[in-house]
């Protein structure tokens, strides 16, 4: 047995091993570094500023998974393993993975097919089942929602495209209604012009489509009107808020009652 030649066998193979071990370091280093460059780049560019914030985000997630996969692939390949057998075990592995992470996969679907159809955007105000609040990205798997108290919601993108989705901003305007109540012996004229002075004082409020004050119904203890005006959807809170407040400023001002549920009780003793 020659011992020197199997020594020098030896050799070749650790110095060969440590080459490629050395040359896969500097690679991943290299490649990661590369990688952060390219997502750091690719918002910051002039030529995507015509691109959805929406879909920049989305595509933003997209290059850095698959340009990480394009690494360990480039990596594996350096340390000489078989593509055959990498593919073979790829194939292998996908097919369990795609099992154990359906819920994944199928937010990765939904996440695709809210980018195709964009029922939301980053920025809008929507209510997505019961969680309000505004888009503040919209990722692969999940998008964020942060709510008026400043809270952030995650809700997975499967769940968004099997959800009733209500955009508060898609719409340029939005139809502010407020309902007051007056009671019977009011002059109906009266109220009408004290609430169409409000309405008239309203910053906010606009003249087309016009605004409208009608009789909306006739409650138990008192006479409903409803308020309806038109204003800004960045505005609709403010509009209402005004509405709201000064009606009861005005319509007390004015005399006119503003009536409320009374309870009488009858107190009968057994004399």
């Amino acid at each position: 047995m020659d011992w020197n030649a199997i020594l020098t066998n030896v050799v070749n193979v650790c110095i060969d091993v440590a080459f490629k071990l050395l040359l896969s370091a500097v690679v991943f280093f290299v490649g990661r570094f590369i990688i952060k460059l390219v997502v750091k780049f690719f918002p910051n560019s002039p030529k995507h500023n015509h691109i959805d914030p929406t879909a920049r985000t989305f595509i933003e997630s997209f290059i850095k998974i698959a340009l990480n996969c394009v690494l360990i692939v480039t990596i594996i390949a350096i340390m000489g393993v078989p593509m055959a057998s990498v593919l073979t075990v790829f194939a292998t592995a996908g097919a369990a993975i795609a099992l154990a992470v359906q819920g994944s996969f199928s937010n990765m679907m939904g996440g695709i097919m809210l980018l195709i159809f964009r029922p939301i955007s980053k920025g809008d105000y929507v209510d997505i089942d019961g969680k309000a609040g505004t888009v503040n990205e919209i990722g692969i798997f999940y998008t964020q929602l942060k709510t008026p108290d400043n809270l952030t919601v995650s809700i997975p993108n499967g769940t968004m495209t099997s959800s009733t989705i209500v955009n508060y901003s898609r719409e340029e305007n939005r139809r502010v209604d407020v309902t007051v109540d007056v009671s019977y012996e009011t002059d109906i004229d009266k109220a009408r012009e004290v609430l169409a002075g409000i309405v008239e004082s309203c910053e906010f409020a606009l003249k087309d489509p016009k605004p409208a004050i009608v009789l909306s119904d006739m409650a138990d203890s008192s006479i409903q009107f409803a308020v309806r005006v038109w204003a800004p959807a960045s505005k609709y809170h403010a509009t209402k808020e005004y509405l709201l407040e000064t009606s009861l400023l005005a319509l007390d001002k004015a005399g006119i009652e503003i009536p409320y549920n009374k309870l009488d009780v009858n107190v009968i003793t057994n004399k």
